[in-house]
Formats: structure tokens, C-alpha cells, sequence
């Protein structure tokens, strides 16, 4: 609480501006704090990053180890054995091999207690960290130390796990795009995430500099557009009709038509990246629809008037922000609505409104909606949520 209080970010050194130690100038001194954090996060290129350093380097809950040598050392509550040993040094990071905990073998996801005596057990030539490691580390300083030495030692490695993952990604999302296009789509989005080549994507992917989610959906609107069947009885355009059409402000293109009134369904609530469908409502323009809504019959051919059922896609570059609710199911405890908001202000979302009820079996039940962008915005804001102590399930609704 000292350190903080002195050297911290809302240290009192501006009133004491002209006090010095004796030994080295209090200014620079009481700033170091502030210059440690920036370039932790030098390397860093996810914003997320810096808001979870400075709420886990500013949290009072703080644990207190000890070196073999008797020093102290001042880490965030759960941090594990790799962020000790980042904190003594990135040298003694990357040669970890191990660690014992008051002279006992411990695993590298131990998380260490106050009063305990941590020795770090390392290798004479260093073998560099583990990928896992990122998943166990507490510290911000620990995971750009970590990344930093798979962006310097590792580029060839680095290119060959972002290429597999981002190979996975295309699978689940059931894209077909071959080697040769999707090289020539990241040359071209590459430097809007200061990746000149596809190569750089492919590393930045690799050790984490680049969050796949921030590239999905440019690469998934691209193929759909380029490659995507139509769905069942869906009118398509005539060669009249295929000409360039003018974007829609409100990112959605209907075909064959231009300047029509568009609106998003409320009973399903598209998001870009959904296959989506269009219905010419009388007097309203045309309601974009999910494909999979209960309303769009599964057979469009054979449905009532199918000639009011048209084509539509979402335009090339949607940055119109979209509301989407979400239902949460969770074991009813203390602090779960404080942990969800904390979670969903952490991602820089906007929350319209954010209900919670109990349920007759004890639950609790949270009504979240927020302004997304696009479908895999929402799968990630999902995936974070469900990794909250005592969630059991969230939909979209």
C-alpha cells in the first residue's frame, strides 16, 4: 500500500514536486511505476491488455514471496510460480524448467501464497517458455515477456501455429478459402494491424499480438460473398439486376434494389456474419431476417407469396454497431453481477441494460443486452462470460 501510494499511479509527487532523496530525483523516482507499465505494454498490441495490468497491478489484494535469498517479492493474488519468475527477471522466465515452493516440486500453475519461499529451477540454455504459459500467467509483465520472446525467437514457429489456428477457425466457421486467396485477403488487411505481409499475420497470430476475432469476420464476409451458395428458393438476381449496388447505411445490401428501406427483425435480431434473408414488408421496406429465424419458412419456394422473399448480403465493411441480448444462467452468489459488468466493461462494450432475477431453483438469471459488431465479436464476448465462477450457460436470444 506504501509503494502504491508513493510511487503509484495516483501518487501525491506533484504537490512535493521540488522534494528530492538525496540520492536520485524524487520526480523520476515516483514516475519509474508509470514507465514500467508502459513498457510492459510496448509489445502489446490488444487494448485489453493494459486495462487488465492496471486493474490487477492496482487491486489491494496482494501476495508477498520470498526469494532462496531472502527478497521480497510483490505479485497480484493468483499469481502462479512463472510470474515470479518473471518478475525477478525475463532471463530467468524463458530458462524456467520448474520450481519449488519452500523446498518442495510444485507444478508451473501453482499459485503462490504470502510468506512462502520460491526457488526457480532453471536450465543452462534457455528453451524458452511454453505457449500454455500464457493461460497460466497472472501478470501482464509475464505474458508480454513471454510473448515478446516467441515474436523474437520464434517467427518461424510463430507463422506455423497462426497458420493452424487460423485453419481451425475457418473449419468451424465451414469456410473453404484456399491457401492462395486467403494469403491474398491478409496482404491486404494486414496493415490496418501494422502486419505488412501475410506472413506478419500469420506470426502475429501465432504468439498473440493479433486476436483472431479482429480478422474472421473481414475473411468470412469476403468467401460469402465470393463463394457462398445461395440458400433454398431464394430469388436470385437477373443480369439486370447484378449491377453494382450503392451501400446501405445500414450495412445490408438487398439485391436488385437500391435505396430501399431496410430494418433488422426484432424476433431474431441479425448480426453481420449471420446468413441472412430479406422479406418486402408492405409500407416497411425490407426486414433482413436470420435464415435459422423460426419466421423464414425452410423452403422459401414453396412458401405463400415467395416472391417477396429476396437475396441479401451484408455489405463488404459493416462498422454499424448492433444491439444483441444475452440470457445467463448461473449458481446465484455474491458479487456475480459485479463480476459480469466488470467482464463486459473490461471488452469496452456498451450495455443498454443488464436485468438479473432469482429463480425458483435457486439460479440467478441475467438479461444482458450490448452493442456488438458482428457475429464473432459476440462468439468471444460468449466465450469470455462463460469463464466467470458459477455461469452455466449463455444464449443469445
Amino acid at each position: 500500500m506504501h509503494h502504491t501510494a508513493e510511487y503509484g499511479i495516483a501518487a501525491h509527487w506533484k504537490y512535493k514536486l521540488g522534494m528530492t532523496d538525496g540520492k536520485e530525483d524524487s520526480f523520476e523516482k515516483r514516475l519509474s511505476w508509470i514507465r514500467q507499465m508502459l513498457d510492459n505494454e510496448k509489445d502489446s498490441e490488444d487494448a485489453t491488455d493494459l486495462v487488465r495490468m492496471i486493474k490487477s497491478d492496482l487491486a489491494p489484494e496482494e501476495v508477498f514471496v520470498f526469494t532462496p535469498r531472502g527478497d521480497v517479492i510483490s505479485l497480484p493474488a493468483g499469481s502462479t510460480v512463472i510470474d515470479f519468475a518473471y518478475a525477478i527477471h525475463s532471463a530467468v522466465g524463458n530458462r524456467m524448467t520448474g520450481a519449488k515452493v519452500d523446498k518442495r516440486i510444485v507444478p508451473l500453475d501453482y499459485r503462490v501464497k504470502t510468506g512462502e519461499i520460491v526457488e526457480i529451477l532453471t536450465a543452462k540454455e534457455a528453451r524458452g517458455p511454453s505457449r500454455d504459459w500464457l493461460k497460466l500467467v497472472k501478470t501482464s509483465e509475464a505474458r508480454n515477456k513471454i510473448r515478446t520472446w516467441f515474436k523474437r525467437e520464434k517467427r518461424d514457429e510463430n507463422i506455423a501455429e497462426g497458420k493452424a489456428e487460423m485453419e481451425r477457425e475457418l473449419r468451424r466457421n465451414n469456410i473453404g478459402m484456399n491457401a492462395e486467396e486467403l494469403d491474398a485477403l491478409l496482404q491486404k488487411i494486414g496493415p490496418r494491424n501494422n502486419c505488412p505481409t501475410a506472413d506478419d499475420v500469420y506470426a502475429a497470430v501465432g504468439y498473440g499480438g493479433i486476436s483472431l476475432w479482429k480478422i474472421i469476420p473481414k475473411v468470412k464476409e469476403t468467401w460469402q460473398k465470393e463463394h457462398a451458395a445461395p440458400a433454398p428458393g431464394v430469388p436470385q438476381p437477373t443480369e439486370r439486376q447484378a449491377q453494382p449496388q450503392r451501400k446501405s447505411p445500414v450495412g445490408v445490401i438487398v439485391d436488385g434494389m437500391d435505396n430501399c428501406l431496410v430494418k433488422f427483425a426484432r424476433c431474431c435480431n441479425p448480426l453481420p456474419g449471420d446468413d441472412i434473408v430479406g422479406f418486402i414488408t408492405r409500407g416497411y421496406g425490407v426486414s433482413i431476417h436470420k435464415r435459422t429465424c423460426s419466421n423464414v419458412p425452410r423452403n422459401i419456394g414453396e412458401a405463400p407469396e415467395p416472391e417477396r422473399w429476396v437475396s441479401v448480403h451484408w455489405a463488404g465493411d459493416v462498422r454499424e454497431e448492433f444491439k444483441t441480448t444475452l440470457e445467463i444462467v448461473a449458481d446465484d452468489r455474491s458479487g456475480l453481477l459485479a463480476d459480469i459488468t466488470q467482464q463486459l466493461f473490461n471488452m469496452r462494450l456498451f450495455i443498454h441494460s443488464l436485468n438479473s432475477r432469482e429463480t425458483k431453483d435457486g439460479k440467478a438469471f441475467i438479461s444482458a443486452t450490448v452493442s456488438v459488431t458482428n457475429i464473432e465479436q459476440l462468439k468471444s464476448i460468449m466465450e469470455r462470460l462463460s469463464k466467470i465462477g458459477g455461469v452455466l450457460s449463455i444464449r443469445r436470444t
